[in-house]
């Protein structure tokens, strides 16, 4: 991913090109992710690491900042089947990566290999399909829960 002087000005950028400002809220939260990039984020997960510094700020800004800012293509909104929306950025120019979730502690960690260029090429081959996106989801237990199952 690039520095993040280079991710803010492009973050900045996109929202003054859609006639929106990067206020105090939504820099807190773009940071929150910055300090954050390895975890993938819920709302709730949000609000409580910024309400210690916006204490005014409510749960409803925190999504309605997420839901901007995933429309403008800064964040990617991921659905891992429990009900609950997690987020990361985007990363449209960068290679795609795949999502473990464990059954157990709901932790998610990322895989980066695509296995899936070699079928996706095989789709289009056959059924004349050209794959522009894809999303995989692993479901199992991470390391640590396994211990505990056994």
């Amino acid at each position: 991913m690039a520095d993040e002087q280079e991710i803010y000005q492009v973050i900045c950028d996109r929202l003054r090109n859609n006639s929106y400002k990067l206020t105090p809220q939504r820099q807190t939260i773009l940071r929150t992710f910055m300090d954050n990039a390895a975890r993938h984020l819920s709302a709730e997960d949000v609000y409580s690491l910024v309400k210690h510094e916006y204490p005014d700020m409510g749960l409803a800004t925190v999504y309605r900042t997420l839901d901007l800012l995933a429309e403008l293509g800064i964040l990617q909104k991921n659905d891992f089947g429990d009900g609950c929306s997690r987020y990361e950025f985007s990363r449209k120019n960068e290679h795609h990566h795949h999502h473990l979730i464990c059954l157990n502690c709901g932790e998610v960690s990322e895989f980066d290999d695509d296995l899936l260029e070699s079928l996706e090429a095989v789709i289009f081959k056959r059924n004349h399909f050209k794959v522009v996106d894809h999303d995989l989801k692993f479901l199992g237990y991470c390391q640590k829960c396994q211990s505990t199952l056994e």
